[in-house]
C-alpha cells in the first residue's frame, strides 16, 4: 500500500463539526451530490472516494484488501486534515467501512450513520466470483446491469452508472476482496457511539433484514427503514436522507425542545403546544429545531448571557410582548432582577431612552408577579 491519500472534496465553514461521507463500491463522492450541500450548513462534509474510484488513485489498495484498509485509509485522510474526531456516514461498502471505524477505532468517531449496508455481506463466495469476473472482463458487463441493483425500478442515475463504468478494475476487484472477508457481527455490541441505521425497503443488495441486525446488536442504534428506496437511498430518496441524518447528527429536536422547556418553563412551551394548528405547526418546529435546537444549545455562551443578550434585542425592535416572556425566562436562567434592570438600563444608552422606558415598565410588571 502506497502512502497516498483517497480522493476527497470538503464543504462547509473549516470550524463547524468535521462529517465524512463514505460511498459505496462502484460509485464516486457524486452519490453525495443531493445530500452532502444541505448537510454542510451544519458541518465540515468531507466525501472520500474508494480506491480507484471517482478521483482516488487505484493503488491505494491490492488484492485481499480489507475493510480494515479502507478503514486506515479514512483515519489517514482526517489526520491529514487535522481532524481527530468526525461523525461518519456511509453506503454499503462505506457503511461497513463506519462499522469498523466504531469497533476499533472508538476514540475517532462521535457518531455513525450506516446507509444501506451490512455487517456481513453473504459470506465470501459471491464477491470471490464477482472479483475474478472484474479481473478477468472489465466492469462493463457489471456497469449495464447497476441500475437494477441499486435502484427501484424506472430510476437512474447516469453519472453514478458512469462512475461504475469507469471505475479501475482492478481496485473495484480489490473492493470485493475487503467484502468478502468482512463480517463484524461478533463485534457490533461493542460500539460505543450513537449509531443510525437507515435501510431502503427495496434494497435487494442489503435488505431491511441486514440493517435490523446491526439495529438490534449496536446498543441504543436507531432504525429507520425507507420506503421507495433501494440500494443508493441518498440518491434515490435525498430529501429523506437529510432528514434522518440532520436528526440523527444534530439531535436538534429533541435537545432543542428540552432547552425550550427550561428556559421558558413548561407552562408556556404547553401553552404554545396546545395553540398550535396544522397552519403554524411548521413554524413552531422550525422554532424548536432552529431557535432552540442550534442556537440556545450551543454551549459556547450560557443561558444567562443569552438571556441578556436577547432582552437587548428585544428592546432594540420593541418587541415588547417577547420581552416579558424572556424576562420570566431570564429570572429562571438566574439572572436577578439587579442584573435585569441593569441589561435594561444599559439599552436606554444603546437602543434610546423611549424604548428602555416601555421595557422598564414591561420588566417591572413581570418581576412583581413573583
Amino acid at each position: 500500500m502506497t502512502s497516498k491519500l483517497p480522493h476527497h472534496t470538503t464543504e462547509g465553514a473549516p470550524t463547524a463539526p468535521p462529517l465524512l461521507l463514505g460511498s459505496s463500491v462502484g460509485t464516486s463522492t457524486a452519490l453525495w451530490d443531493a445530500v452532502a450541500p444541505e448537510l454542510s450548513t451544519n458541518h465540515r462534509v468531507i466525501r472520500w472516494d474508494l480506491p480507484g474510484h471517482g478521483k482516488s488513485p487505484a493503488d491505494l489498495i491490492g488484492p485481499g484488501a480489507t475493510v480494515a484498509d479502507l478503514a486506515a485509509l479514512v483515519i489517514a485522510l482526517a489526520d491529514s486534515l487535522g481532524i481527530d474526531r468526525f461523525a461518519y456516514a456511509g453506503v454499503s461498502l462505506g457503511g461497513a467501512v463506519g462499522l469498523h471505524l466504531a469497533v476499533h477505532h472508538p476514540e475517532r468517531v462521535e457518531s455513525i450513520a450506516v446507509v444501506c449496508s451490512s455487517a456481513h455481506f453473504g459470506g465470501s463466495a459471491r464477491w470471490e466470483e464477482r472479483a475474478a469476473l472484474v479481473r478477468s472482463e472489465g466492469l462493463a458487463t457489471l456497469a449495464e446491469g447497476a441500475p437494477e441493483r441499486w435502484f427501484t425500478r424506472g430510476f437512474t442515475v447516469p453519472r453514478l452508472v458512469d462512475d461504475h463504468r469507469n471505475t479501475d478494475p482492478d481496485a473495484y476487484a480489490a473492493c470485493c476482496d475487503a467484502l468478502a472477508a468482512y463480517d463484524i457481527r461478533e463485534s457490533l455490541p461493542t460500539i460505543t457511539a450513537p449509531t443510525l441505521v437507515v435501510a431502503g425497503r427495496e434494497d435487494p443488495a442489503t435488505p431491511p433484514a441486514h440493517a435490523r441486525e446491526i439495529a438490534d446488536a449496536v446498543p441504543g442504534a436507531s432504525l429507520t427503514e425507507l420506503a421507495g428506496a433501494s440500494h443508493l437511498a441518498p440518491a434515490e430518496r435525498p430529501e429523506a436522507v437529510i432528514a434522518v441524518l440532520r436528526t440523527h447528527l444534530t439531535g436538534t429536536a429533541a435537545s432543542g425542545m428540552a432547552v425550550r422547556r427550561a428556559v421558558l418553563g413548561d407552562a408556556h412551551v404547553d401553552r404554545a403546544q396546545g395553540d398550535t394548528t396544522a397552519f403554524t405547526a411548521r413554524f413552531q418546529d422550525f422554532i424548536s429545531r432552529y431557535a432552540w435546537g442550534e442556537i440556545w444549545t450551543d454551549p459556547t455562551l450560557a443561558h444567562r448571557e443569552r438571556s441578556m443578550i436577547t432582552m437587548t434585542a428585544l428592546v432594540a425592535h420593541g418587541h415588547y410582548d417577547e420581552l416579558a416572556m424572556h424576562v420570566r425566562a431570564a429570572r429562571r436562567n438566574g439572572l436577578t432582577p439587579e442584573e435585569i434592570g441593569a441589561v435594561l438600563l444599559q439599552t436606554a444608552v444603546y437602543c434610546g431612552v423611549p424604548a428602555a422606558n416601555s421595557a422598564f415598565a414591561v420588566a417591572q410588571r413581570v418581576l412583581s408577579e413573583e
